[in-house]
């Protein structure tokens, strides 16, 4: 209804068609990266290893992640591989994966 009242109004210029499709083309592509990004991009928190242990614990108001490097999580190891709680026996594979399971000599002698 309005473009007969107003005959101009509903016709672009090739200008503003090119603007138009640039800018799509380039949100597209925006969008595409991100897209990528969010797919291939690697979680800190996603494995133990390296010295770090990650491990994620069910609670009742859904859940945590557990995440230990360095001196915190050779004492988080050790503690775990001393206790039978239910963390601790979660634990165990996160620190054998980190490389801090206590080793067999200290397991015969202790």
């Amino acid at each position: 209804m309005y473009s007969k009242t107003n005959p101009g109004a509903g016709h672009l210029s090739s200008r503003q068609k090119r603007v138009f499709a640039v800018v799509g083309v380039l949100v597209v592509a925006m969008l595409a990266g991100l897209a990528t990004w969010v797919a291939l991009a690697s979680d800190s928190y996603s494995s133990s290893g390296h010295g770090c242990v990650n491990l994620t614990v069910a609670s009742s108001t859904g859940g945590t992640t557990l995440h230990y490097c360095g001196a915190a999580a050779r004492s988080f190891c050790q503690t775990s591989f001393r206790s039978q709680d239910k963390i601790s026996l979660q634990a165990r594979p996160q620190c054998v994966l980190a490389g801090l399971a206590p080793s067999a000599s200290a397991s015969a002698t202790g």
